[in-house]
């Protein structure tokens, strides 16, 4: 089912804060048959990053974003255990974000929807110190680990998260997925951190955690050798609250 012809409507209702409004279009939207999982990243997913666009193009001040953001998350919730469930995957995944709320939503859309696919999940959300992720990530033993909605600030602090574990071989056969925040807007920028994984949307990862891609540390490895200034022009750039518009 095409959900395009709700997303104005529901968009529309949602920056006016009409909770009710919002609820009346999820309706219909339900009517159709859709599932829920199409639901989550056919409508809420594309309203929700449309919010963040227009909230970082000051477009809408932030009570707007504010209660957009939450009207979502309580409609999400409400939704969460009408997902279909597939079997069992026998993968596992551990997911954390940023701190702010947009983040912890679309963190938790990723976590949903990938229990619904069939993977086992834990979902931290975000203001997690790295040392703790590090045990976690030794004691649960993830298949991947999922960091979402990182700021331009935090970019290095990704990195230094990535290489520690690899450093340590806390959990030598995980691969690292970034997507969201700044790694959406600097194009490569997952790369040169020295993840295994990007994907764009919570669509895109679903199908991207299935491959068996990972990172060339060894090609990494020689660019941050040889092409030293460059890698601090691209972490000066993410560290400038400009360009993460």
């Amino acid at each position: 089912m095409n959900l395009e012809h709700f997303l104005p409507k529901y968009l529309e209702k949602l920056l006016d804060g009409d909770r009710m409004g919002c609820r009346e279009i999820l309706g219909e939207a339900l009517q159709t048959g859709t599932p829920v999982n199409i639901i989550f990243t056919d409508l809420f997913w594309p309203v929700m990053s449309e919010v963040e666009r227009l909230y970082k193009a000051n477009q809408i001040d932030m009570i707007t974003e504010h209660m957009a953001t939450r009207i979502n998350r309580t409609l999400i919730d409400q939704l969460q255990s009408k997902l279909p469930r597939r079997d069992a995957r026998n993968q596992k995944m551990i997911i954390t974000c940023a701190g702010d709320e947009p983040e912890e939503l679309g963190a938790q859309m990723c976590a949903d929807l990938f229990e619904s696919d069939g993977w086992e999940v834990k979902f931290i959300g975000g203001g997690v110190p790295n040392d703790e992720i590090m045990a976690l990530v030794g004691i649960f033993q993830p298949d991947i680990l999922f960091i979402y909605g990182t700021k331009a600030s935090g970019a290095p602090d990704v990195r230094h998260l990535i290489d520690n574990i690899r450093e340590v071989d806390a959990c030598p056969h995980m691969r690292f997925m970034l997507s969201g925040g700044v790694f959406n807007r600097a194009e490569g920028l997952w790369e040169e951190i020295g993840a295994d994984l990007f994907a764009f949307t919570a669509k895109e990862a679903l199908k991207v955690a299935l491959t068996d891609q990972k990172a060339d540390l060894s090609k990494r490895s020689n660019r941050r050798n040889t092409t030293s200034n460059t890698n601090k022009v691209n972490i000066s750039l993410v560290s400038n609250p400009i360009n993460s518009l």
